[in-house]
């Protein structure tokens, strides 16, 4: 398990990382899943580290697991890594900006 002051870093930085609401992110996954026929039931719309998010998103920082601590370092990374390929977020670079907000990051948000 994290050390409380690695924990309370982490759980900023998470925060930072997604600048999504769990409704938003909530009503992305349900979206992001849906076809032109159906739309699926919203706990199993979206990719399963989406899901993962939002549980988080929903938790109290006492309340977190090894398993939520480590999806929080990867979408800390994942938000990161991208921030340093690409300062200047563009509209039309869509395919980037919804794999973003399937983790709860949307980059067009500042």
């Amino acid at each position: 398990m994290t050390d409380a002051l690695e924990l309370d870093a982490l759980w900023e930085d998470f925060h930072r990382a997604v600048n999504m609401t769990s409704q938003e992110l909530a009503a992305w996954l349900r979206v992001s899943d849906a076809d032109e026929s159906a739309e699926p039931l919203p706990e199993h719309a979206g990719e399963p580290t989406g899901q993962h998010v939002l549980a988080i998103l929903q938790k109290r920082r006492t309340d977190l697991t090894d398993d939520d601590i480590a999806v929080m370092y990867e979408v800390v990374d994942t938000v990161t890594a991208d921030a340093d390929v690409e300062d200047e977020p563009r509209a039309e670079d869509s395919v980037r900006r919804h794999r973003l907000m399937s983790v709860g990051h949307d980059p067009l948000r500042r």
